[in-house]
Formats: C-alpha cells, structure tokens, sequence
C-alpha cells in the first residue's frame, strides 16, 4: 500500500496553500522535465488526465503518435520548500502512459521498475545509496556559469577554506525538509568540489531522490549566486565527479550479501553480483557514463576507476567491497559518474548483477594491489583489462551485449545509441582550445 492517497493529497494542498503542481519525468538523457498546473486541475492531475507532446522530448515519440499522458506517483508529492510560503508549489514524479493506458517503454522510470520487479521475481528488494558529488562555480556578471572558483580546498576541508560550506549546509536541510535522509557531506578533493551522500533506500526512491538532489542543489546554488555543475570533469588537472553507487540485496529482512563466515563478510551471491557486473560493464559504461565529457574523468591519476577488476582492501579497482560493521555488507560500483541518468543507471547495474546471481558467474580473483602503480606486464599477468577509454567504445559495447539492450529495450537502446553517436560525431568534427594552443603556432 502506498503512503498517500489522493484524498490525503487533497487535505495536505488545502492546509498547505499549495497553489501549483509540478509533474515532473526524466527523458532519456536524464534531463528532468515538468508539466506545471494550478490546483485548480487537481482532479484531472489525481485522474491522470495530464497530457504533454511526447515529440518534443529527447528520445520520446513520433509526431504522428505523440500524445503521452502523466500518472503521477502519490508518494512523490512533496512541497518545494525554496518556493514561497503563500502559494506554495508542490510537486509529484510521474510515470509516462500512453493514451490507451499502456506504460511508455520509452520511460526511463519504467525501465527501472521493470528490473525491480525481476528483482521481486526472484525474492530480492534493491536497495541504493548512492555517493553524488558536484562542483560549485562562480558565475559571470551576466550570470552565465563559469569554472571559476575563489576558494583552494581540498578534501575534508572546512569554512573558511571551504567557501561553499553553507550553501552545502542550506542544501542539506532542503533535503532533509523533503524527506531524504542526508548521511553525510564534505568538501571533495578537487577545490569548488563537493559530495553529499544519501542514505541507502530501495532502488527507486533512489532513482528519484537523485533526479530531486539535482534540482535541489542547482536550485539553492543560484540563490548563493553560484552554479552548481554535474559535469563529470569541468577542468583539466583535478579530479573529476563521481556518482559512487553502493548496492545490496535484501531477502525477508536480511541482507544477501553479508556472510560472517566470509573473510571479508561478502556472501557467494555477492560473489555472483560481482562477476554479473564485471561481465557486462563494458555496456553499463555507456548507461553510467553517458557523456563524451565522462571519459575526461576515467584516466589514471584521477582516483577514478579505469580498470576492471574488484577488492576489499583498496579504491583504486573498479568495484569495491567497503569495511562494514555487522549485516551492513554492501558492492560499491566507483565509475558512474554524476551526469547519468539514475533511472538508466540503476536498471542496468541491478540486472547485470543479477544475471550474475541468476547464471552464477563466478568473478575472477580480487586485486588486492594499487592497480595505478601496476605496469603494463603486470597488468597482463593478472588478466585485467580496462573500461571502454572514449564514448565510442561504451557505445560498441553496449551495442554488442544483448542482454543489457535487453534490459532498456528496443526502443531505449535504439535511441540511446542513435543520440550518443550524434554526440560523438559533434566532438570528433570540433576543434578544442587544447588544439589551438598546441598546433596553431607549430604549424
């Protein structure tokens, strides 16, 4: 049963002075889009009777058949508490249907639904937290975003080294005034970056408590006179943002993955979740690493992840196991990076490692060394190979797994692909500044 109901969400837009309605969808690309209504239109909201022109969406439909309709999911509402307190603003996250009552495959939420309900299938619940950094920037008189940054903190730095201590800190309420549980928050290492961590909850609350943190932080940022940026790595020399993802299965209570006979405490379906993983993540790259800006992040020197391969003991292997105390055992996936697109993102990470549960593929052998100080020789010694270096790559990859295409679906797949090759092509036909500066005056 659902935590509201529509005549709950009738007495609280009454007693709130709530006068507009967001209905906000994710497309394809992990942009959040929105249908704004007065309350006025309440009824038709709750009837689902909300339409919008598909064809004007990334990735969505054709004009011949572009009608689509908003359901909004109830345990979504939430008011806006950056909006003014008379006439408040309010919002539900909504599922896209088509006319005749079918859900729009096209939906990145329904795509992740569709994995969770495997996942129900075969006994499990998903639960996510996911570790979302992001860099705060200066902006230009005319308040256009720059990458100008006044401050030099580094890691776990405070005020007054760290200038964006409390914008981070009104964030962090806002958050907490919706509902989501903050666990923890600190400057990153790079100077303007920072990291706000959630508490773990299943996979789709996540999904959508990561498109609300987006918003959110962007939203507060700007009333800071800053701009908040997810871009994977807006500056050369430093390091990049990540979206770590910290995943565990749950069966009637208890978490699959802990085993206390285990040296590290991590169970054979956690093994198996592994070698899922590891087996399709060249695909996954592409779904978690959706921009050709995000493989400017996944080099070496960066602390972000470049080879596949797993550990308990150190960060630099793609997949870590993180010390835990008690039944808390949990997979931390390091590559995603903070632009994907978290209904996507989670989908194809949770069905990789279930295929790996549900086939039994057996990882290889952790790597308990700093595989950054490997050499090439060594490298080959210990079979481990590296994630796709450009988007190109991610995108053949995940053209040659079936079953990852699977997972997305017909539709997703084809446009995903179609859109990121365009994308390619733009970059690979662009001249950059590193260019001109190398070449112009040598040649």
């Amino acid at each position: 049963m659902g935590k509201y109901t529509k005549r709950d969400i009738r007495m609280m837009i009454e007693q709130e002075d709530v006068e507009f309605i967001r209905l906000q969808f994710t497309d394809l690309l992990g942009t959040l889009k929105n249908v704004a209504v007065t309350t006025s239109q309440l009824d038709r909201v709750l009837d689902n009777k909300i339409m919008f022109d598909g064809a004007s969406i990334e990735g969505f439909v054709k004009i011949e058949n572009s009608d689509l309709f908003l359901h909004p999911d109830l345990d979504t509402f939430c008011i806006f508490p950056w909006r003014p307190q008379h006439g408040k603003v309010a919002r539900f996250i909504c599922d896209v249907y088509y006319a005749d009552g079918r859900p729009f495959e096209g939906d990145p939420r329904y795509i992740l639904k569709k994995v969770i309900r495997e996942a129900e299938e075969m006994g499990y619940r998903l639960d996510v937290g996911p570790e979302c950094e992001f860099f705060l920037f200066h902006t230009d008189d005319e308040g256009h975003p720059t990458t100008v940054t006044h401050e030099q903190a580094g890691y776990f730095d405070v005020s007054p080294i760290d200038l964006g201590e409390n914008a981070r800190r009104e964030m962090i309420l806002t958050l907490e005034d919706m509902g989501y549980v903050v666990e923890a928050s600190h400057h990153e290492n790079a100077p303007a970056q920072h990291e706000i961590d959630f508490r773990y909850d299943e996979a789709l609350r996540t999904a959508d408590g990561i498109m609300t943190f987006r918003l959110a932080v962007k939203t507060l940022a700007q009333r800071h006179g800053l701009h908040a940026s997810f871009m994977p790595k807006p500056k050369s020399g430093v390091n990049g943002s990540g979206m770590h993802i910290n995943i565990s299965l749950d069966h009637e209570g208890r978490n699959v993955f802990y085993d206390a006979d285990s040296p590290i405490h991590l169970s054979q379906e956690g093994c198996y979740f592994i070698g899922g993983l590891m087996k399709h993540i060249r695909a996954v790259t592409a779904i978690t690493n959706p921009l050709v800006n995000s493989y400017k992040r996944l080099v070496p020197g960066y602390e972000a992840p470049v080879y596949i391969a797993w550990s308990a003991t150190n960060r630099s292997p793609l997949i870590r196991i993180p010390a835990t105390n008690g039944e808390s055992q949990r997979i931390e996936l390091r590559s995603p990076d903070s632009a994907a697109n978290p209904y996507l993102a989670l989908a194809v990470c949770m069905a990789a490692g279930l295929d790996g549960i549900r086939n039994r593929i057996q990882p290889p052998a952790s790597v308990n060394e700093n595989i950054f100080a490997m050499t090439e020789e060594e490298l080959q010694a210990h079979g481990i190979e590296c994630l796709p270096g450009n988007l190109l790559e991610a995108i053949h990859g995940l053209e040659a797994d079936e079953y990852i295409c699977d997972v997305l679906g017909a539709h997703v797949t084809r446009h995903f692909i179609r859109a990121k090759k365009q994308e390619w092509e733009e970059y690979r036909a662009s001249v950059s500044n590193w260019e001109i500066e190398r070449y112009l005056s040598r040649i």
